[in-house]
């Protein structure tokens, strides 16, 4: 199983386009995707990641943007992989267009879809709500959860910002960080689940 991201720029009639932006963004990141994400058409570009962890992060880091429109597709691609992702086919990219469809109707633009199970929806519901969780942080919440998650204490990161342990303290109530850190490994195993096909039920509880 992969999971493919098929991203759509939102609004972008009454913006200038941001795709590069976002390419350049993303190539910065590790690790590297199995298929590196490109422009697909306008302002719509796509990727293929190996697995839930990095789709996640990627996922999560383009809803911080607050312009773009994200489907997760997961399941299968057909084999072998291409050089390129525009040249991939399979049903998780299938899923992935299903999902972006669904993003674009939402305020914090994030969907995930695959087989129809209770783990995709699930996955689906989580997702959505940890992107209207980052989505509602504040500059001054960014501040203190970037500088906790590159590894610095509480102590070092009031340093840098010039503001008590207490206030950074607060800032990361605030923001939801540790509510944001406990419900990852939930999102991460939900999206793992997300292909798996519910098992038929016996005839007798039919």
């Amino acid at each position: 199983m992969v999971y493919v991201l098929t991203v759509d720029q939102r609004g972008s009639r009454r913006g200038r386009d941001l795709v590069d932006d976002a390419l350049t963004l993303l190539r910065q990141r590790k690790p590297a995707p199995l298929l590196h994400f490109e422009r697909t058409a306008g302002d719509e570009f796509q990727g293929v990641l190996a697995t839930p962890e990095h789709t996640l992060d990627t996922a999560l880091t383009l809803a911080r943007q607050g312009t773009w429109s994200v489907g997760i597709g997961t399941g299968a691609v057909d084999e072998p992989l291409p050089t390129s992702t525009r040249s991939a086919r399979g049903p998780a990219f299938i899923h992935a267009r299903h999902a972006l469809d669904t993003a674009k109707l939402r305020p914090h633009g994030v969907a995930v879809g695959g087989v129809s199970s209770p783990s995709t929806r699930d996955a689906d519901a989580l997702m959505a709500l940890l992107a209207a969780l980052i989505s509602r942080r504040t500059d001054a919440g960014w501040d203190a959860v970037d500088l906790v998650e590159a590894g610095h204490t509480i102590t070092e990161a009031a340093d840098q910002l010039g503001i008590s342990r207490q206030a950074v303290g607060q800032r990361l109530a605030v923001a939801l960080w540790q509510q944001e850190r406990d419900v990852r490994p939930l999102a991460i195993r939900l999206l793992e689940e997300s292909d798996q096909t519910p098992p038929s039920a016996p005839e007798g509880d039919r």
